[in-house]
């Protein structure tokens, strides 16, 4: 890293100056009424791990210069931050410092709120919260309570994914390729009893993106499939009443294809299929059948439904009973089924479907087709695979001769007619389990009586707060359960003893519905007041990863319509606009400890400044994709910022500074200024365009840098003409207002050394004038095989032909092709002629 140098500009004196009177005058604290349109712009808040990484400063560097821009447009903006501080992370810090999350995560989140300031982000710091806070979890406990009354809160037992490196539960969503989320352990399926959230209530809902302003297709599609909308047959299947076990059992089952049902030769079920499990606990199956669904169970459940996984499985010794022809169909439990997956029970059909095909060659189970090639006649014992296109129904009673596409209709209602089936609709989507079986978490207000059963814990009782005696270290049991005192407690409606619910919710529970609180933070009747919260909601620019598409953004969906249903809030969403910054990478890699290729900010911003990490990161990439890290990007930043610091202290100084135009004819001006002119005010036109529709930074900036090495080109401007000096005088000063949404420090600074009064947003957008747009020279750049050989000043509206010629009659042109054949002569409207020999 360059050490600073003599004559470079002193940006920690700067940017320490402004942030100190943006802080001193609340110029960003956002008011909850105004005349003025409101503006909501937020980042995804970050877990507090003491320091802020490249991705924080990339993240809002973005967020703050949409902010920042918003401002200078005249809204009422609000901007706020705080911590998602909950969770496995802060607790598993804290166990290896050997000491408590409350105190870790606190010193945490102080150092990150300096650097968060050192960064010089336009936050109301006001409405800073953090979800570990009692004030806050409290109506998050508070949310839980009123969804419970709804109906969309229950507990039961089932098979989960549990990672036993972290101790505890994880979410569908929070499985990556069979691995915690958290730490990359292999996760294994444990059957426990959970608290879920009946996300699939609003299955249909979340499908629809109608009420969203602008959202990255991508995400919608992501959430769209993870939602796995299926419109087709549920049909019941009753176990042969073979014992009392199974005694009056139906296996439901839900199809797309009806039109196969009269081949059906088998039922596969994965071992969490409800019948399996309690069938497995009564005894009922042999020892092989129990190693088998004990393996199965452990296996990653993506492998398990992969196209290319090996089909296994056992037979049950069960069978149950095809209603449309009163077949015997073989019950089996087979390693492809999942639960997650419609009813979690599949009608088997081999000679019409390549995977139940496979498994019944495997294991001699018969083959029945059902439908027929119009082509060619299907025999059993010839077919190499299933036949799944459409054909003539065959083997299907009543339905016999009829076209398969066209039988689905026709088959379902005789179903539904008949009582065996019904038409319905099924999701991928499963309800969301927030059961966590860790301390660091927001506490379930439930209480267990033995004699009134689940009992809620009355508001007026609420938080129910962590506490803060509990061991906390690596367990195989639930931390909380070692604080008897605070588990055992008196029933709130009988007054006997009870206990506590010691599962702590899922994180991802905080996170849902934080930007709601940040409307009104310090209300401590309500979560938030709905008035407040209509003016704020919905956010109108939200930024974070994509890695958050089926977690926290669904999630936040779901909350934010129960709110709505409960009057809470009155808009549908609670993101209007989404955008999805990339990620920071270094040698082409994530970031991250593992790799060993992080990069601390806090080093390059005391030794280059806040502006300058900022310029960087939004100059080195659309704000969508990912940003490559380069240590010579950054000092490029710096040496531009330099530049600007060195011309504008000489500038100013300078008697050439002009404010106000004097009474003096435009054609007066040289064609140099003409052209400085035409680029303010291109700068200025295409600063509103990258910025207010595009969000393209990186353009935008590339377009300063390039106007003032325009400005920069003129050498002596003290021996221009009072007109050609109010000119010039205009394209230096709009630099700091063009620039002041990338490095707002040093343009307040550079603005106030130009005489400027107040804070650069203040002023409102800087405009353009489209006269000026036009120009009656352009300069053109000559090549010759690549190398630059001259320039050419000619009249704007000639044409390729003549601009053609004047090129060739330039003198230094004429002798680089002299003794040489043209190939060819390229013309670049506006900028160059390229001359290919």
């Amino acid at each position: 890293m360059e050490n600073i140098k003599k004559g470079e500009y002193p940006f920690a004196e700067i940017e320490k100056k402004w942030q100190d009177k943006w802080d001193k005058t609340g110029v960003f604290k956002a008011k909850n009424n105004s005349d003025k349109k409101k503006y909501y712009v937020l980042s995804m808040f970050p877990y507090p791990s003491g320091a802020l990484h490249m991705g924080h400063v990339s993240n809002y560097s973005i967020s703050d210069a949409i902010a920042r821009l918003r401002f200078t447009e005249g809204y009422n903006v609000l901007q706020p931050q705080g911590f998602d501080a909950f969770g496995m992370p802060a607790e598993n810090f804290a166990i290896l410092n050997n000491s408590h999350p409350s105190i870790t995560t606190e010193a945490n989140i102080q150092i990150m709120l300096n650097q968060f300031k050192i960064l010089g982000v336009a936050v109301d710091w006001d409405r800073e919260l953090s979800t570990h806070r009692p004030d806050y979890y409290r109506w998050g406990q508070w949310l839980f309570k009123r969804m419970y009354e709804r109906g969309l809160v229950y507990r039961k037992s089932s098979f989960v994914n549990w990672c036993d490196e972290c101790q505890t539960v994880l979410a569908n969503e929070q499985v990556e390729e069979g691995k915690c989320w958290r730490c990359d352990t292999v996760v294994r399926q444990k059957d426990l009893i959970q608290w879920f959230f009946k996300i699939t209530a609003y299955a249909e809902e979340l499908l629809d993106f109608s009420k969203v302003i602008d959202w990255p297709e991508r995400v919608k599609t992501m959430q769209m499939n993870w939602i796995g909308k299926s419109i087709g047959t549920e049909v019941d299947f009753p176990v042969e009443p073979s014992c009392d076990l199974v005694k009056d059992r139906i296996v439901k089952i839900f199809t797309t294809r009806p039109d196969t049902l009269f081949g059906v030769t088998f039922m596969a079920l994965p071992p969490e299929h409800p019948l399996i499990v309690e069938l497995l606990n009564s005894g009922f199956f042999s020892d092989d059948i129990i190693d088998f669904c004990n393996k199965v169970i452990n296996e990653d459940k993506i492998n398990r439904s992969a196209a290319d996984t090996t089909k296994e499985g056992v037979f049950t010794g069960l069978y149950c009973i095809n209603p449309v022809n009163g077949d015997k169909v073989q019950i089996w439990i087979t390693n492809y089924v999942l639960m997650e997956y419609g009813t979690g029970a599949v009608m088997a059909v081999p000679a019409h479907d390549q995977r139940d095909f496979e498994f019944a060659k495997k294991y001699s189970i018969p083959i029945k087709i059902v439908i027929q090639n119009k082509e060619k006649n299907l025999v059993v014992e010839d077919m190499k695979q299933a036949y799944t296109d459409v054909g003539i129904l065959v083997n299907s009673a009543d339905f016999n001769d009829m076209d398969s596409d066209s039988s689905k209709e026709i088959i379902t209602k005789w179903l539904d007619k008949n009582g065996y089936g019904r038409s319905t609709t099924t999701y991928r989507l499963r309800d969301w389990g927030i059961s966590r079986q860790r301390y660091w978490g927001t506490p379930i207000p439930v209480i267990h009586c033995d004699n009134c059963g689940i009992v809620l814990v009355p508001d007026d009782e609420l938080p129910v707060k962590l506490p803060m005696n509990v061991q906390v270290g690596k367990t195989t049991n639930n931390p909380l359960l070692s604080v008897e005192d605070w588990v055992n407690v008196s029933c709130p409606q009988c007054n006997k003893p009870a206990k506590r619910e010691t599962d702590t919710m899922d994180t991802f529970v905080d996170s849902s519905w934080y930007y709601a609180k940040y409307t009104d933070v310090t209300n401590n009747d309500l979560p938030f007041n709905e008035n407040i919260a209509n003016y704020w909601l919905p956010v109108d620019q939200y930024i974070g990863g994509i890695e958050h598409a089926c977690m926290h953004l669904l999630y936040a969906r779901f909350f934010h319509k129960f709110m709505r249903d409960i009057s809470m809030v009155k808009s549908d969403e609670p993101f209007a606009r989404l955008l999805t910054q990339g990620m920071v990478l270094n040698e082409g890699a994530k970031m991250s400890k593992s790799k060993g290729n992080t990069v601390n900010p806090q080093e390059f911003i005391d030794r280059y400044g806040a502006d300058t990490c900022r310029l960087f990161v939004l100059f080195a990439s659309p704000p969508e994709k990912d940003v490559e890290w380069s240590q010579d990007g950054v000092v490029g930043a710096f040496r531009f910022l330099n530049r600007l610091w060195h011309f504008y202290s000489n500038f100013c100084n300078s008697k050439v500074l002009r404010t106000t135009k004097p009474a003096l004819d435009d054609q007066e001006i040289s064609s140099v200024i003409k052209e400085l002119r035409y680029s303010t005010h291109y700068t200025i036109k295409k600063n509103l365009d990258d910025l207010s529709s595009k969000m393209q930074f990186n353009t935008n900036i590339a377009s300063i840098m390039e106007h003032f090495n325009n400005l920069n080109a003129i050498k002596k401007p003290e021996d221009l003409s009072e007109l050609e000096q109010y000119y010039y005088s205009e394209a230096a000063m709009a630099i700091p207002r063009l620039l002041y949404f990338y490095a707002p420090h040093l343009s307040e600074e550079i603005w106030a050394m130009l005489g400027g009064e107040g804070f650069i947003h203040q002023l409102g957008l800087i405009d353009f004038n489209p006269s000026y747009l036009v120009l009656d020279q352009i300069v053109y750049v000559v090549q010759v095989n690549g190398k630059i050989r001259g320039k050419l000043e000619i009249n704007a509206e000639a044409d390729d032909e003549e601009i053609k010629k004047a090129a060739l009659d330039i003198e230094n042109v004429k002798k680089s092709i002299e003794g040489n054949n043209i190939k060819k002569i390229i013309v670049v409207r506006g900028k160059l002629v390229s001359i290919v020999m």
